[in-house]
């Protein structure tokens, strides 16, 4: 195990976050805290949108000193020493290096930067990104898996991880796991933060909040989980009793046969990732390292929440800082980006100031206060212009990614949607705090109605949600009234608070997918099409529920449940409390299921290839594929970007016997090949693809001329001949005149070529 390189990332992040906290201070002002929570994100969104920017012209230690510089430079001329709470940032520090040790443990247990079958995801694609930017000189980075061509893909989290790899001086191998676990930590740590910050202003008990809300991002799982523990621990008469099939491999499940990746594939045809999912599984993926930044945006948005309406140019001011990092959400996650706009819409449209004043002065008039639907449209009208101003700043901020490496794909309608059933079992943990919570409050609403006009609102509400479910939208039908409900609340300004703004923005994720997706061409009719869209999407909305489940746990199990109706009145306090104390438990206990058998499974494992426990992703390189250890480190001591040609299209799965590589030496090294993996033609349509394809088997099987005339086109320098190319072609490029062997060892040949 590194312990040098742990000790090394952990003071690095909080330095970073020290460095930053006089800024977070100010910024967050009236946090309880003074925003010591967001100080590391607050540094690592710095150093990266000013290292992206500077990128272009040179990137590297020039990008890392700018971000660095800025950083710094920022800190000492808009901090607030005089706020800075030192006692809060080390309570802060020790969240995040519980958290951070936490995750360390687990990536030690299972590093392999591997495709299957060592690991799954999509390792090779998120460490190549991380390998082809640290040997870029400016950005755009040269494509590994397209050589010639810049990166069309988001790359943002990944540039942040080049910038911390330079900055602490470590191996790639190493910094990949390091980097991930920094992710993890820091998301815990800002949900923390967020959930204690808006609990406290509630009068709620503040750290009981910040654990809970903590808990939900970083441990808790769906019910899937629950679900197979009920199946286990009951009678096979009463499950069957509940439409379970007789032959469903849900009554032969036992805790020894549990594994961590069943609970991920709940609804038909989608993939619902939560965030402990996501870092067991180990990917470097764009929607995990967005998470922190998706956080720092809604602490952004309550800020403005908490800034009284004659404070006008702190809240201008506070939007036009939530650009620049929805501008980094676009470049490390472009699915990210809607999101940050959603947020401002729903927190200018709900705060208690009136958006109008955010216009200049000589405008203001224009948009007098009204009542009822007129002033919904009035105060949300405003908001949406507000959130498109952020988004359009902020894609400013970040304008290099529109013009090179954003990919366009088109929007789909009405895709294949989803059944009651997986719905409650992916978000059942969830709706187990938010319904009581609501209730309460909209039985207060209607209290002081008349009992025909209450009946009939409820009868309108149910009819319309049994027709939903009838017609197929069982999203609407579930998500739909309480949407209402909360909406409902917070127009009418009941106790509900900044907690239901990101319950909002949740039920407006969940609700968009059944809708609205990403058309993804590879998909069409494969009852796949939403796939990614629901992928990305739900990603975040795990994010946003999170800390509001925090709050409304703490309120729920601190005071009582809410509503103060004469129905209820007659039970005392304390009742109230047991009742709200057992709702959050089983919330707690049936999503903790998941912490409590996968961690220590995943745990449990033995490292591929080492001895003992390591962070090195590329460990079990000599175990199990020393035929192209050796090939593979030669290619990667090659100075600058050559281009080498490899066997294609890669996959998900590293079998040379079946005809199918991984692009390992493009994926592992950085170092571009004329085409790798199939996601190219996700990327850049399937025509370019199809032709490098038929070029990349031309040149292994071609003549002599029509050989080299691809190797000039693509300036190819380093021919690859291993497992997968013997396996996948019939070889005449060994014969080339033009080319000579530059490595040799045992099956694996590369080939220098001379060029005309």
């Amino acid at each position: 195990m590194e312990y040098g390189l742990v000790v090394l990332w952990l003071a690095t992040y909080l330095v970073l976050g020290a460095l930053a906290l006089p800024l977070s201070a100010t910024i967050f002002r009236q946090f309880r805290g003074a925003g010591s929570a967001f100080a590391i994100p607050v540094a690592l969104v710095t150093i990266a949108v000013v290292g992206y920017l500077v990128g272009h012209l040179a990137f590297g230690v020039p990008a890392l000193i700018a971000g660095l510089a800025v950083l710094g430079g920022s800190s000492l001329r808009f901090g607030d020493p005089d706020r800075t709470d030192w006692r809060s940032y080390a309570e802060v520090a020790v969240v995040f290096t519980l958290a951070f040790s936490l995750m360390i443990s687990i990536r030690a247990a299972s590093p392999a930067i591997a495709p299957l079958p060592i690991a799954a995801g999509e390792k090779f694609l998120d460490y190549g990104l991380l390998r082809t930017i640290l040997r870029s000189a400016a950005l755009p980075p040269e494509d590994m898996w397209f050589a010639g061509e810049s990166v069309q893909y988001y790359y943002g989290g990944q540039l942040l991880t080049a910038l911390l790899t330079i900055l602490t001086g470590t191996a790639p191998r190493f910094a990949y796991n390091l980097a991930l676990s920094g992710f993890y930590a820091a998301l815990v740590t800002a949900a923390y933060g967020l959930t204690g910050a808006i609990a406290a202003d509630h009068g709620a008990p503040r750290r009981l909040a910040a654990v809970i809300g903590a808990f939900f991002v970083g441990l808790a799982g769906n019910l899937y989980t629950a679900v197979q523990v009920a199946a286990w621990l009951l009678p096979s008469s009463v499950v069957t009793a509940l439409g379970v099939a007789p032959d469903s491999e849900l009554l032969a499940w036992t805790p020894s046969s549990f594994f961590y990746w069943d609970s991920s594939r709940i609804i038909d045809g989608t993939i619902n990732e939560f965030p402990l999912f996501a870092w067991l599984n180990g990917d470097l993926h764009a929607h995990m390292l967005t998470t922190p930044f998706t956080l720092l945006i809604a602490a952004l948005c309550y800020s403005y929440w908490q800034t009284p309406e004659t404070d006008t140019g702190r809240r201008r001011a506070l939007l036009l800082l939530t650009a620049p990092v929805a501008g980094f959400l676009a470049i490390a996650n472009t699915w990210d980006f809607p999101v940050a706009g959603g947020l401002v819409f729903l927190t200018v449209a709900f705060a208690p100031a009136d958006p109008a004043t955010l216009l200049p002065t000589r405008l203001v008039t224009r948009f007098p206060t009204g009542s009822g639907v007129r002033e919904e449209l009035r105060r949300d009208g405003l908001s949406l212009l507000g959130a498109v101003f952020v988004l359009v700043v902020g894609g400013l901020s970040v304008a290099p990614f529109w013009l090179s490496s954003a990919s366009t794909r088109s929007i789909g309608f009405l895709p294949p949607r989803s059944d009651l059933g997986p719905l409650l079992i992916v978000h059942g943990g969830f709706l187990l705090l938010f319904v009581p919570y609501l209730t309460g409050r909209i039985v207060d609403e209607f209290e002081d109605r008349s009992s025909s006009w209450t009946v009939a609102t409820a009868a309108a509400v149910a009819v319309g949600a049994i027709a939903a479910w009838t017609a197929g939208f069982a999203a609407l039908a579930l998500f739909g009234p309480i949407l209402l409900a909360a909406w409902l609340c917070l127009r009418n300004r009941t106790d509900l608070g900044f907690e239901t703004v990101l319950l909002l923005g949740g039920l407006g994720l969940a609700l968009v997918v059944e809708f609205v997706y990403v058309v993804e061409p590879q998909q069409r009719g494969t009852g796949l099409e939403r796939l990614n869209t629901v992928f990305k999407v739900y990603s975040q909305l795990w994010v946003l529920w999170s800390p509001a489940a925090g709050v409304i746990a703490a309120r729920l199990a601190a005071d009582r449940l809410p509503g103060s109706t004469s129905a209820v009145r007659s039970i005392d306090a304390t009742r109230w409390r047991s009742i709200g104390t057992v709702i959050v438990a089983i919330a707690v206990v049936f999503t903790g299921l998941y912490a409590g058998l996968a961690i220590p499974a995943q745990v449990g494992d033995d490292p591929i290839g080492s001895d003992g426990a390591t962070l090195d992703g590329e460990a079990y390189l000599d175990a199990r594929y020393a035929g192209e250890a050796a090939a593979i480190a030669w290619i990667d001591d090659r100075d600058g970007r050559p281009t080498i040609v490899t066997a294609a299209p890669g996959g998900y799965q590293w079998v040379p016997e079946d005809g199918e590589g991984a692009s390992a030496p493009a994926s592992l090294t950085g170092v571009p090949t004329v085409l790798g993996w199939f996601h190219e033609a996700q990327y850049r349509g399937s025509e370019p693809y199809e032709d490098r394809l038929a070029d990349v088997r031309t040149i292994y099987e071609g003549n002599v001329e029509r050989q080299s005339a691809l190797l000039d086109r693509y300036d190819v320098e380093y021919v690859y001949v291993g497992p997968a190319e013997r396996a996948s072609y019939e070889l005449s490029v060994e014969d080339h005149p033009r080319l000579t062997p530059a490595f040799e060892d045992g099956d694996v040949i590369v080939y220098a070529y001379e060029a005309t």
